[in-house]
């Protein structure tokens, strides 16, 4: 018994070691001649081409083209290519694949609610998405002090990344005595109810198309929370509405 499995992996060896030298004979005479003697070519220089151009190029030159990534923030237009591999003038295999890649321009954010916040946090916002906290107006107003309650551009507004954003803050005309509720996150219905409580009421209420929370549910506020008003002042509030309706409902 012992004998048969010696011979079975004795000839297993040598099928594999048959198998092995074949391809060895075939590699070092059919292919790397084939390799070897095969016509060589300049890169063509595709960088500031458009993408259709750059392909074009590389096609009549005898290149496969390969678009392999897009980024963003570069300087180049947007839609030409701004590096490519193998690199302009180097020669190589005609035939080979030269990977280009795109350039897809300036990144653009949309700007986010900068009212009803403090400078601080106005600046945190806007530097977490790109943008500069921009020109700072101070001018008196019902406002609780150092509260933003206007900015240069409204809330979704897009802007290239490196762009300014201004604010106007409140200098105020006396504190107020009655602390902000924080309402972000609760229903409308009981956003009224918490500001009533506090002698607050509801101000303008601006609606915004959610996919992910529920309808009626207030995504921000202005003033913010912890901010001073007296007893009357107004809270507006930003609240969810359905992306398929446009009249949302209580």
């Amino acid at each position: 018994m012992k004998n048969l499995l010696k011979k079975r992996y004795f000839r297993i060896f040598l099928i594999v070691l048959g198998a092995f030298i074949v391809f060895f004979i075939l590699l070092n005479n059919l292919v790397m001649p084939w390799y070897v003697s095969s016509p060589e070519a300049l890169v063509p220089d595709v960088v500031g081409k458009d993408e259709e151009a750059a392909i074009n190029i590389l096609s009549n030159a005898g290149f496969n083209a390969f678009i392999s990534d897009t980024s963003y923030g570069v300087e180049y237009p947007e839609g030409t290519i701004f590096l490519q591999r193998p690199k302009a003038f180097d020669v190589v295999k005609e035939g080979r694949t030269i990977y280009l890649f795109l350039s897809g321009g300036e990144r653009v954010v949309h700007v986010p609610v900068l009212k009803g916040k403090s400078i601080t946090d106005a600046k945190f916002a806007l530097e977490r998405i790109g943008l500069k906290l921009g020109h700072i107006d101070r001018v008196s107003s019902n406002q609780p002090e150092d509260m933003i309650f206007d900015q240069q551009f409204a809330a979704g507004t897009p802007l290239k990344q490196g762009e300014s954003v201004g604010i106007t803050v409140s200098a105020g005309r006396g504190g107020g005595i009655i602390i902000v509720p924080d309402l972000v996150g609760k229903s409308l219905t009981d956003a009224k109810s918490i500001l009533e409580d506090s002698s607050l009421v509801i101000g303008k209420i601006n609606y915004q198309a959610s996919t992910t929370l529920l309808p009626n549910t207030v995504l921000d506020q202005y003033p913010s929370a912890g901010n001073m008003l007296n007893p009357g002042q107004a809270v507006d509030l930003f609240i969810t509405k359905s992306s398929d309706s446009n009249i949302p409902k209580e």
